[in-house]
């Protein structure tokens, strides 16, 4: 492992956290000597962003802990365009005020990992905006267009995968790398910053953004990319078969946040925990020396570790014990994740097959069969033999829920309102 002089660098290698670089040493150098702006963007697609996002909100909070300042560029601007990196279609259009209820949301996960502020390793948020909105089309195209050619932008991964599937990419969407790399030029000019972060997928439009920096107005820019995260099975980080892991509470609870991490592979234990706790390395290097059913323990603190970052240490240690008292005691505890039904729908009826996937346990009814069959959806800790049967009154519990069950890990209350 390489050793660098700068305490940014070094953590953020010891961690795994690093895939490609422009010019480590020469960031190394300037990391060194003195604190540096990085910034990493995000679109507001959604009122959340998910684990997949994580792994840039860390490398963030590496940078301002070891005494720089981070930028959170929120893509107000670029939204309205949509990245085709990775997409085989065109993203929804969204409204302006979709967009500004969106970043509204997307900050509340920022402000638990990073410390915003007016000093001098304090955060900024930024929205691109700010500049997107005000460029008239003539100059844009004088200033920053002449530096992209057509030939160039077509060899791009986000334009020739399209291409190659024969999808079609829009001009709008087009037009993304030239707007994500003028972000680059922008953000240097009003901030100082001179380091764009970001996933292994983002490494073309990151290297735009350093040749239209040195082209537009000379400056030295650098890039940084993470490892495209996946899991040991090949899946990609943040996805799962029930959907988004979101980091907003409202959008999923932190005993389901707790019982994602919980679920990790066995292989997966000791890259996850140095990325996504601040556990020490050498403690990191115990729990993922443990073998068989202990490997379990570590696993939990994994969970628990990456829950309180998100939801805090209160929350993060009752979904431990609700856990523990679910899989251990088989107890029926109010921590479980509850979904409500209409109390007149459960006095008609709910079909098992319905109910399972309505409480997010299941995407199909095919599923669910395959579940049942195989034994392995319970209701009220009953091993249910019929995709058939059909949840009532009589389901409920005496606290007035029904508990369903697939297999040992995943539970959801039917709360009838």
């Amino acid at each position: 492992m390489t050793t660098f002089k700068s305490e940014f660098l070094n953590t953020l290698s010891e961690r795994g956290y690093i895939h490609q670089c422009s010019d480590l040493e020469g960031l190394d150098a300037k990391a060194a000597a003195g604190p540096i702006t990085a910034y990493i963007g995000f679109d507001a697609t959604g009122s959340s962003l998910h684990v997949g996002h994580l792994i840039s909100i860390m490398m963030l909070r590496v940078l301002q802990q070891t005494g720089h300042r981070p930028i959170t560029l929120m893509g107000g601007g670029t939204t309205k365009i949509g990245d085709p990196s990775g997409k085989d279609e065109a993203r929804k259009l969204l409204s302006n005020d979709e967009i500004g209820a969106n970043i509204l949301g997307i900050r509340k996960a920022f402000d638990r990992f990073l410390a915003y502020g007016s000093g001098p390793s304090d955060a900024i948020m930024a929205n691109n905006a700010d500049w997107l909105d005000e460029l008239k089309y003539i100059p844009l195209l004088r200033e920053v267009g002449r530096h992209f050619t057509i030939n160039r932008m077509l060899t791009f991964d986000s334009v020739k995968l399209r291409l190659d599937r024969e999808q079609p990419l829009t001009f709008l969407e087009f037009n993304y790398m030239i707007l994500q790399a003028y972000d680059f030029v922008e953000l240097h000019k009003r901030t100082g910053c001179v380091l764009q972060m970001g996933g292994s997928d983002q490494w073309g439009n990151i290297v735009n953004g350093i040749e239209l920096g040195r082209r537009m107005i000379d400056a030295s820019l650098f890039g940084l990319t993470t490892p495209l995260l996946t899991t040991a099975s090949g899946a990609k980080m943040g996805k799962t078969a029930a959907g988004a892991v979101w980091l907003n509470a409202d959008l999923l609870s932190p005993y389901d946040y707790w019982q994602f991490w919980r679920n990790t592979a066995d292989a997966d234990v000791e890259r996850f925990l140095k990325l996504f706790t601040e556990l020490p390395l050498a403690e990191i290097a115990k729990l993922a020396a443990l073998g068989g059913q202990e490997l379990n323990e570590a696993k939990k603190i994994l969970a628990t570790e990456a829950t309180a970052m998100i939801h805090g240490r209160e929350a993060a240690e009752a979904s431990a014990e609700t856990a523990r008292r679910t899989f251990e005691e088989g107890a029926l505890v109010a921590g479980l994740p509850t979904v409500e039904v209409p109390a007149a729908e459960l006095a008609a009826g709910i079909g098992l097959l319905s109910a399972v996937v309505r409480a997010g346990l299941a995407a199909s009814n095919g599923e669910v069969r395959r579940h049942v069959q195989g034994g392995g959806i319970r209701i009220n800790d009953v091993v249910a033999t019929d995709d058939r049967a059909v949840l009532t009154e009589a389901s409920l519990t005496p606290e007035g829920v029904v508990k369903l069950s697939v297999g040992r890990k995943k539970h959801v209350l039917l709360k009838p309102v």
